[in-house]
């Protein structure tokens, strides 16, 4: 497949890029620092574009069989329009171009809501803590969502939990949301993006990605990934 992937220089983005590389597919890596794009390969095009700009999206999306977007903001971040207005743009240029698939990221804190099944702490002191935070960009996130599922395209957004490095790809879980699980491996979510993306899983759905195998310990990853306490 030819594969246009948004937020290709992100942790995600990158491992997206490469396994859909050594899959054989044809990439094109959206970014707008081209220069610090740490991948090469003959299957593999990196493009300088503005998700928020829509004529660089509508230029950069054409001629693609599907679309991927990783795009994200941190805790804190004053953009909290990014999800919205890329996803925007992104629809419009996809639907201009006749394009059906599109597989895109948001969060599991979008339901602005503790997940069933965890603990009084978890429930009552760390999830409303991360939600308070996180709430402008979850809510933009949620504007994302309702976007996309408002289009006409064959679409799958993927919620990711506590996000964190792992080793290699994982017997990961798919399901529904509020689905019980705290982290979720950005290689497991690379993996997760491509499956859905080329094998045209839960089309129309929105879907959570849970890693439950060899997952780091709560505080830890509150810390290094929600407070951005040590390397991001």
């Amino acid at each position: 497949m030819k594969l246009v992937i948004f937020g290709a220089n992100g942790p995600t983005g990158r491992l997206a890029t490469a396994q859909a590389l050594t899959e054989g597919h044809t990439v094109t890596a959206i970014t707008r620092q081209p220069e610090a794009f740490p991948l090469s390969d003959p299957a593999l095009e990196v493009v300088k574009a503005d998700a928020l700009n829509p004529a660089a999206v509508d230029h950069v999306v054409a001629g693609h069989d599907a679309v991927i977007s990783t795009l994200g903001v941190h805790y804190g971040s004053t953009a909290t329009t990014t999800f919205s207005e890329s996803a925007t743009n992104i629809v419009a240029a996809m639907t201009t171009h006749h394009i059906r698939r599109l597989v895109c990221v948001t969060s599991t804190g979008v339901p602005m809501k503790p997940p069933p099944g965890e603990t009084l702490v978890y429930r009552k002191v760390i999830v409303p803590m991360l939600l308070r935070m996180g709430r402008p960009l979850y809510e933009d996130a949620g504007r994302m969502e309702d976007t996309v599922a408002r289009s006409d395209l064959d679409w799958t957004v993927i919620r990711p939990s506590g996000l964190f490095n792992g080793p290699a790809v994982t017997d990961y879980t798919v399901g529904p949301p509020q689905m019980v699980g705290r982290f979720t491996s950005r290689r497991d979510l690379a993996d997760a993006l491509i499956r859905e993306t080329v094998d045209n899983r839960n089309v129309r759905s929105i879907v959570e990605v849970i890693t439950t195998q060899g997952t780091p310990g709560v505080y830890r990853v509150f810390l290094k990934e929600a407070l951005r306490i040590g390397n991001a």
